[in-house]
């Protein structure tokens, strides 16, 4: 079967398989490149990759919104459940299978602030399997590094674009890649792609 994934700008998606809705990064308010604003998406499950503002972003106003259950390492997870939240924490290398497929956190070289200036603990990527499709998001790492590392069928780029410093022309990457022999597409703000 089919997963949509719809790119929201910066380094928010929502992918929709299995008979779920997940958001990765819920960054809508003050990201100049949202399609859509914060109390209009839907969500069942929340994924957050690391504390920064521009990635757990609207974390907590859609969780409170939607029931969503928030997915992140155990430091988020603590802090979305003290806020009264739905969470499921996992550690680094730690995987969950979930009604729509398996989760796993991988690790992620940057860091990771609360909106309370808590520490976030250890930054991650996901790893996704859900309708018999593998997904990597990878919150903040080096994306060129990961796609040699990696050599997926797919690239798709993010966290681009919303500021002067991450400024980055997703074009002179998408070539980049593809002259890896990867195929890149990269998605406009709202635009949906069939995986």
């Amino acid at each position: 079967m089919a997963v949509e994934l719809t790119f929201h700008g910066h380094a928010c998606f929502t992918l929709r398989g299995s008979g779920a809705t997940l958001l990765l990064d819920p960054f809508f308010t003050n990201n100049p490149l949202a399609d859509v604003s914060a109390d209009s998406v839907e969500a069942d499950y929340i994924l957050v990759s690391h504390g920064h503002g521009d990635h757990f972003g609207d974390t907590v106003a859609i969780t409170r919104c939607t029931g969503a259950t928030v997915i992140s390492n155990f430091e988020i997870a603590t802090y979305c459940e003290n806020q009264g939240l739905k969470a499921h924490a996992l550690h680094l290398g730690g995987g969950w299978e979930f009604p729509f497929g398996r989760v796993k956190l991988t690790i992620a070289h940057h860091g990771s602030t609360l909106p309370d200036g808590s520490p976030g603990g250890n930054p991650a990527g996901f790893l996704l399997d859900i309708e018999e499709k593998r997904i990597y998001f990878a919150g903040d790492d080096d994306a060129l590094q990961a796609v040699g590392l990696l050599n997926p069928r797919l690239v798709i780029p993010m966290h681009y674009g919303t500021w002067p410093l991450v400024e980055q022309d997703p074009h002179a990457f998408a070539k980049r890649v593809e002259e890896m022999g990867v195929r890149c597409s990269v998605l406009p703000s709202g635009q949906k792609l069939t995986l």
